[in-house]
């Protein structure tokens, strides 16, 4: 038997390239042959050719994204969703061939006149019902729930029968772009953001904000509210009632904006104060020297900007462009005064409301107005935000951030230990949400006061999760069915990379037994990275940061730590996981 296969899915990450693995190896299984065009945005994809598709004996397609299947038009064809796959693929592809129907141009008409117009009628109603959608996915690190909240979304909504495209604004930037006749032609917008999108292109539309995390978890939830809640978004106007619910997390997502624009700064700034390490712990002392112009762009530079950037953004997310120079100027003022990233975030909130404030109250004659945005507000914004920061908020702040920097770096063992069970049970607590995010931030924040501690335990801990739940399934087998065991191994890997949200599948199923699970794991990782004196020097990459010499230090023990925890939480999870026989009995 040789066929062609076709996998697919909205992101191009996860569903598409597992089901494409399972088909291949139930191919082999069953002796028969098989050409594979698996549609992926993260390996290069190898499009069936003509040949290929004329020597199939039937075409099956595995696919919740749209794949032109007009090609196969003569060809017996078997189409499901890619999740169909998951369960028992060699079984899948039995019933592929029993039941693929040969693929028609369907252009016929009718010589029932009665049966033509009942399925006109039907069409008329199918197509009454079918909605456009188009939405923006966006998390603070734009890596986990960006992708997995836009292919919810797209599953959720081709399973619904409507049309919708989904534009992902992750750490690669903006991917799958909207066009301005995709935007025009949809009937609501959902805005699935943990950070401020622009929405000025959504200006007349149908707007329906949310989380990623709720996008992700309640994604039925989220399309019926998009459908009954959405109003209509008039931008440069204030928020309509409906959003109140919104303002009351705004000023988190307003911070997590600004930390999201921060990361990369931390990113390129740590790895290449790492690098100048390579040469020697104290080598970028000589002037002239590459490690010293590695010091240089990483701390001198890199470094330097991560306050003046994370206040900017926080002002930016607040009163849009005419906050960012005054958030950027108080950033710039909390970095000089010894403020840290306390000051940057406090300035970053003076700033952004300074600016609204003036922008709202500000009344200025018409041949004026223009000039507000451009001079008024920065102006006055910055000259407020400025003198604040000098004469009120620098001292004691200062004085604050170097009290938390003199205990972290002088903290005798215990209160180590006690540090990192927090920060490592709040990794835990929600894989990805607010408390997870807070502990996160608190670590990044760190690393421009050279404090590498924290940010060690809280990356250590925020792999135990994933790393875990791959672990439990593959110590209890017979408790986890086919997905589920698909799952663990993708949770295993995502782990590797520092992506908590890789056990989200687990814990929405599951959550009595696997958050303490996790929780517990996390603690131990958190406390042991603590005692051991662990050092990381970037935010994020799990670990592929070992890859750079000295980025994590010391290796072995920090390998330990993270080892320990990830046993706690598989260990724990597979011990209390109902086996499916007594799941589905109870």
């Amino acid at each position: 038997m040789k066929i062609a296969i076709v996998t697919a899915c909205p992101s191009g990450i996860a569903s598409s390239l597992i089901a494409a693995g399972l088909l291949e190896k139930a191919v082999t299984e069953l002796k028969w042959q098989a050409d594979i065009e698996c549609h992926s945005s993260v390996a290069p994809m190898t499009s069936l050719t003509e040949q290929q598709i004329a020597a199939a004996e039937c075409i099956v397609i595995a696919a919740n994204a749209n794949v032109n299947d007009s090609r196969f038009i003569g060809k017996k064809v078997y189409r499901s969703a890619v999740d169909a796959v998951f369960t028992e693929a060699k079984a899948y592809l039995e019933q592929a061939i029993e039941n693929a129907t040969e693929l028609v141009i369907s252009h016929e008409t009718d010589s029932n006149e009665t049966n033509s117009n009942a399925s006109a009628v039907a069409n008329s109603n199918a197509e009454s019902r079918r909605k456009t959608i188009v939405a923006i996915t966006a998390c603070p690190t734009g890596v986990a729930h960006t992708f997995m909240a836009a292919e919810a979304l797209e599953q959720e909504g081709q399973r619904l029968g409507h049309t919708i495209k989904v534009e992902t604004r992750g750490s690669v930037g903006a991917k799958n772009q909207l066009s301005s006749a995709e935007i025009a032609a949809a009937d609501v917008v959902i805005i699935a953001a943990d950070i401020d999108i622009d929405l000025a292109r959504f200006d007349g539309k149908k707007v329906y904000k949310t989380s990623t995390g709720l996008a992700l978890k309640k994604t039925k939830q989220t399309m019926d509210n998009a459908f009954n809640d959405a109003q209509v978004y008039r931008h440069g106007k204030t928020a309509a009632s409906g959003d109140a619910s919104s303002e009351k997390t705004g000023a988190y997502k307003h911070l997590m904006t600004g930390v999201s624009h921060m990361l990369p700064l931390v990113v390129a700034g740590g790895l290449a104060i790492a690098l100048s390490f390579v040469f020697g712990i104290e080598a970028f002392k000589e002037e002239g020297t590459l490690a010293a112009a590695l010091m240089t762009i990483g701390g001198g530079s890199a470094f330097a900007l991560m306050i003046p950037v994370l206040a900017g953004f926080i002002a930016f997310s607040i009163a849009d462009r005419p906050g960012l120079a005054p958030g950027l100027i108080g950033g710039m003022l909390a970095s000089s005064t010894g403020a840290g990233f306390l000051g940057g975030i406090v300035a970053g909130f003076l700033a952004g409301y300074t600016a609204k404030l003036i922008a709202e109250k500000v009344q200025l004659p018409q041949s004026m107005e223009a000039l507000k945005p451009i001079l008024i507000i920065p102006l006055l914004a910055s000259l407020i935000t400025g003198l604040v920061m000098i004469y009120v908020v620098g001292g004691p702040v200062s004085a604050a951030m170097n009290a938390l920097t003199e205990f972290l770096n002088n903290m005798g063992s215990a209160n180590a230990v006690l540090l990192g069970i927090i920060l490592g049970s709040m990794m835990c607590f929600d894989l990805g949400g607010p408390v997870n995010k807070t502990a996160y931030t608190f670590g990044v924040g760190l690393l421009a006061s050279q404090t590498y501690a924290p940010m060690a335990a809280v990356m250590a801990a925020g792999m135990v999760p994933a790393l875990g739940m791959g672990l439990a399934t593959f110590l209890a087998k017979r408790k986890f069915n086919g997905s589920e065991q698909e799952a663990g191994k993708a949770s295993f890997v995502l782990g590797l990379c520092f992506i908590s949200e890789g056990a989200i599948p687990f814990a929405a199923r599951d959550p009595m037994r696997v958050i303490p699970s996790c929780i517990a794991g996390g603690a131990l990782t958190g406390a042991l990275s603590m005692l051991f004196g662990a050092e990381l020097m970037a935010p994020h990459g799990g670990l592929f940061v070992l890859l750079i010499p000295n980025a994590i230090t010391p290796v072995f023990m920090y390998l330990v730590a993270i080892a320990a925890g990830t046993l706690v939480t598989g260990v724990s999870y597979a011990v209390l996981k109902q086996s499916e026989e007594k799941s589905v009995t109870a």
